[in-house]
């Protein structure tokens, strides 16, 4: 078994990030052996996959240690780090607001075709192109493979980041993205959705029929690949994806929780209102209470259509972000 880097190596690259340029003396003597075999290992374990000799050796030929900023960017998510708040002022502001209202006025016909086609609201395809591109201005420009590699070899999601990395160079080998094209984020995320590349293998679709899926230049691919994406993970139809709500004074805090659904119904019962001080429906429909800050923070009760989005990052943080901005439109 190869021996992951240790605490303390990772803690070093992440502090020297901005001081120093992540280059190859970085890792010296036995950790740069340690690093070696790990890219021999992917070697073989790519060519068990099915992936060519020659898109393996090219991926790899240029790799000869981890990349520092991605070990900061992964120690220092905003959706770890940051409150519920911050993380909405740092995400939605004017600018994003006013973007995204003018790509609905540019791209009716599409955004229309998409909507009926999949049952994802235009509002919430906007807001995820909003937030994970800012409308594609911002798709991210470093090399995939060395992002993929250096998290793989960091430890906490090795087998994630290995499967990202072998779907990323099988798309090579089927000829669906160009090598050259590899670029994207520092968590190896690409295009103006920022599929993973397993997403885009499975998910991605030639929404303008042109022959061929341009996740960059394509707008409707884009599009299409994000709302077929949701439909797929369980999106319902015609379902909002929650609502704020204000919680009494006294409330019992611990029904507070994704893994705690109850009816509409079960909530009025306790005085949860709307943000705007209405009853809540008498309605079956399932609804979790979370209250990401705490209970002096924003509450909301969140239904399927929010864990939907959770499928799509994690965090509830962004799951909500992705709604409010949706609903400034």
């Amino acid at each position: 078994m190869i021996k992951k880097p240790s605490f303390a190596t990772i803690f070093l690259l992440s502090c020297l990030t901005f001081f120093i340029p992540p280059t190859d003396y970085l890792y010296a003597g036995q950790e740069k052996t340690q690093f070696q075999e790990f890219l021999d290992q992917l070697h073989v374990e790519a060519l068990e996959q099915g992936i060519s000799e020659q898109t393996v050796a090219l991926a790899l030929k240029d790799i000869q240690a981890p990349k520092p900023k991605t070990l900061h960017h992964y120690s220092n998510q905003p959706e770890v780090k940051l409150t519920l708040e911050r993380y909405l002022r740092n995400q939605i502001d004017q600018y994003r607001i006013r973007d995204g209202r003018q790509k609905l006025e540019t791209y009716p016909t599409w955004l229309s075709r998409i909507e009926r086609k999949y049952g994802v609201p235009r509002t919430v395809l906007v807001a995820l192109w909003g937030i994970e591109s800012h409308y594609g201005k911002n798709t991210g420009d470093l090399p995939l493979v060395q992002s993929l590699v250096t998290l793989a070899y960091e430890g906490r999601r090795t087998r994630f980041f290995k499967k990202e990395l072998f779907a990323a160079l099988q798309l090579v080998d089927d000829g669906v993205v160009p090598f050259a094209k590899l670029r994207g984020s520092w968590a190896g995320a690409m295009g103006q959705f920022q599929f993973m590349p397993s997403s885009v293998r499975n998910l991605a679709v030639d929404e303008d029929h042109s022959g061929s899926i341009d996740l960059w230049r394509s707008f409707p691919d884009a599009l299409g690949s994000a709302a077929h994406f949701l439909d797929r993970a369980g999106w319902v139809r015609g379902q909002r994806w929650g609502r704020r709500v204000t919680v009494p004074a006294g409330f019992d805090s611990s029904k507070a929780g994704l893994s705690f659904r109850q009816p509409l119904s079960y909530w009025r019962k306790f005085g949860i209102k709307t943000l705007g001080g209405a009853d809540l429906p008498r309605s079956a429909m399932e609804a979790s209470l979370i209250m990401p800050d705490g209970p002096q923070g924003r509450a909301y009760l969140v239904y399927q259509n929010f864990r939907v989005l959770m499928r799509w990052n994690r965090s509830q943080l962004f799951a909500i972000t992705v709604g409010e901005l949706a609903n400034s439109f």
